[in-house]
């Protein structure tokens, strides 16, 4: 299949899955990720219809933005980032998905221009191999997070074991939802957390099904 038809064929079955949550197609934002392939390549996706982008890498990311500086898209920056990288980054992005610990807000805080659409990385299934607060942590975490005004956190992200169950995920991105759902109604002034970042290509209905507003879909695009 060519690039256009995969891209077609992700948003049709995003669409499905909406309509079998019973969501609005509008409520659900797909961010292309594109960090496996170039700026040309990811040219042609954004000409396929694709209006948000998602980079990991620092120089991957400035790279692509330079070269697309004229397409209208949002960028989305979705890998850990380095706290000696953040001033490099920070103010180009629309929107920051891995907030994972305070020292990174901190620095967030003082480099950043303008206020930065953020969502608080949180560690649902455990796992050691991934970043993120622990539920626990976050008590403590929050009314720290409230003093910063640079940092506005919009939602919560989170990632489901690769090699989970249904049932497993479903679970995983159940509990998220509940946990923005909590932390929205403490009402902190910073915290609008509107959002739900989570959901890949191998789970991405589930996502949905659970609440998700932006799903980060890579390889289905590029199969």
């Amino acid at each position: 299949m060519t690039l256009k038809a995969n891209a077609q064929q992700v948003f049709d079955k995003v669409s499905q899955a909406c309509q079998a949550a019973g969501v609005p197609e509008s409520s659900v934002k797909v961010i292309a990720v594109t960090k496996y392939v170039d700026s040309s390549i990811t040219k042609e996706l954004i000409d396929a219809g694709a209006t948000d982008l998602g980079e990991n890498r620092v120089d991957r990311f400035l790279e692509k933005k330079t070269q697309l500086k004229d397409e209208h898209v949002k960028w989305h920056f979705i890998g850990s980032l380095q706290r000696r990288k953040v001033k490099d980054v920070i103010n180009e992005v629309d929107y920051f998905h891995a907030l994972d610990s305070l020292k990174l807000a901190a620095e967030i805080q003082k480099r950043a221009n303008r206020p930065i659409k953020c969502f608080i990385q949180v560690n649902i299934s455990k796992e050691e191999s991934k970043h993120g607060f622990q539920v626990e942590e976050l008590e403590l975490v929050l009314p720290e997070l409230a003093t910063y005004t640079n940092i506005e956190l919009v939602g919560l992200m989170t990632m489901a074991p690769f090699d989970a169950d249904p049932t497993t995920i479903k679970a995983i991105f159940d509990q998220t939802e509940a946990l923005r759902q909590t932390i929205q109604h403490q009402g902190w002034a910073n915290m609008p957390m509107t959002e739900l970042s989570m959901g890949m290509s191998q789970d991405y209905p589930l996502a949905i099904a659970a609440g998700a507003t932006y799903v980060r879909i890579g390889t289905a695009f590029f199969k």
